[in-house]
């Protein structure tokens, strides 16, 4: 029986039940849903600063089935799982193969992120060195059947003097690449070294350039992800979007009302906050399915106070609370990440995710999500 939980805020009293979500219902059909997924750290591994990271590989696949077996497909190796924040190129192609494996062993639906973070941060890369490590990430992405996600480099907004560069240089990987690929764009709130990308800091000049790569080469592109927080911005991407081009949302701000979408479209999803909302979330878009958007948004509105609080400024250390949230809802056994990021939120802010969380029936045994939370509050928070 649970009772009250003294949190930073205030009292609270965790519910007593979750929601009834079981998996095994099939994949939403109106939508293509990916959850990007996080990584699970290994604990006991004797690893400092800067080294590479250890990862729990059976924890890491289990919760990448738990996504499956709801009928979501999984985004492997993108900003969620640590990509470029503790998890280097050699640590994520491990795990593309081992997601990619284990997908195919279960029927899942996977893609995957193809960068740069090969190159190292100094000195500052030609264009070629990153088309070259652009070709080493899509080649292993093809060699093992995942659809690729051309993320958003680092080391271009480095090497890139203007919109020709990006133009160039995406023109050169789409002719390349074997079958369609997502783009990906994602602003600086996630990852300020990106600041600048597609040759601009204006936004409606960056719009055009990503823009004229989709109309260059249309039958390359299945789809873009955008990851502005702008969902004006990313309506009006989505409309001048080629016909048969997807557009996915990253924005964990507006969600719901862009895969809800318009008289004039909708957006397909590319979601961090799918992690924990996983089983919500696939349950809201097969309500979807049905026509129901009134259904749909009653189900997944609640969810955003949430996934803004968790993606609050700064908004790239939000993979905290999604590992935090994991490990509350019993996906593992630790609160460890890779490169000691379960350090990156406040008390406060980790105690104010439980709260939202579990008022939202996410954690599958909300009594041994109280008592993680309160061990939590014992160690790091003292005797209250």
């Amino acid at each position: 029986m649970t009772t009250t939980i003294h949190l930073p805020q205030g009292p609270y009293t965790p519910r007593a039940t979750p929601l009834d979500l079981a998996p095994g219902a099939g994949a939403p059909c109106s939508r293509t849903v990916f959850s990007a997924a996080h990584v699970v750290a290994d604990p006991y591994a004797d690893s400092g600063p800067g080294d590479p990271a250890a990862l729990d590989w059976e924890s890491t696949l289990a919760f990448r089935r738990h996504l499956w077996a709801h009928g979501l497909g999984v985004a492997e190796a993108m900003d969620t799982a640590q990509r470029g924040m503790g998890l280097d190129w050699t640590g994520a192609a491990e795990l593309i193969r081992r997601s990619a494996a284990e997908a195919k062993a279960v029927g899942g639906r996977i893609a995957c992120g193809v960068g740069t973070d090969q190159l190292p941060d100094a000195p500052a890369p030609t264009l070629a060195e990153v088309t070259a490590a652009y070709e080493e990430q899509l080649a292993l992405a093809e060699e093992n059947g995942v659809q690729p996600i051309l993320m958003a480099s680092r080391a271009l907004a480095r090497a890139a003097q203007g919109p020709e560069d990006y133009l160039a240089t995406y023109a050169h990987l789409l002719r390349q690449a074997s079958e369609p690929v997502v783009l990906h764009w994602l602003g600086p709130m996630f990852d300020p070294a990106l600041e600048g990308y597609w040759g601009s800091a204006d936004l409606d000049e960056a719009t055009d350039t990503f823009l004229k790569v989709i109309a260059e080469h249309p039958d390359k592109v299945d789809g873009i992800k955008i990851s502005l927080l702008d969902a004006a911005r990313e309506i009006d991407v989505r409309r001048r979007l080629p016909g048969g081009v997807r557009c996915y949302t990253g924005d964990d701000f507006n969600y719901p009302e862009l895969i809800a979408g318009d008289e004039r479209g909708f957006s397909h999803a590319l979601l961090g906050i799918f992690d924990p909302l996983g089983p919500l979330a696939a349950h809201a878009v097969r309500v979807l399915d049905t026509g129901d958007v009134d259904g749909f948004r009653a189900l997944l509105d609640p969810t955003v106070e949430l996934s803004r609080h968790l993606f609050g400024s700064p908004t790239r250390f939000y993979k905290t609370g999604v590992v935090f949230l994991a490990w509350l809802a019993g996906h593992q056994d630790h609160f460890t990440m890779v490169g000691g990021l379960q350090s990156a939120r406040s008390l406060p802010h980790l105690a104010k995710a439980y709260e939202l969380a579990d008022g939202l029936g996410l954690f599958p045994d909300p009594d041994l999500a109280a008592h993680r939370m309160r061990a939590l509050l014992a160690v790091h928070g003292g005797a209250r």
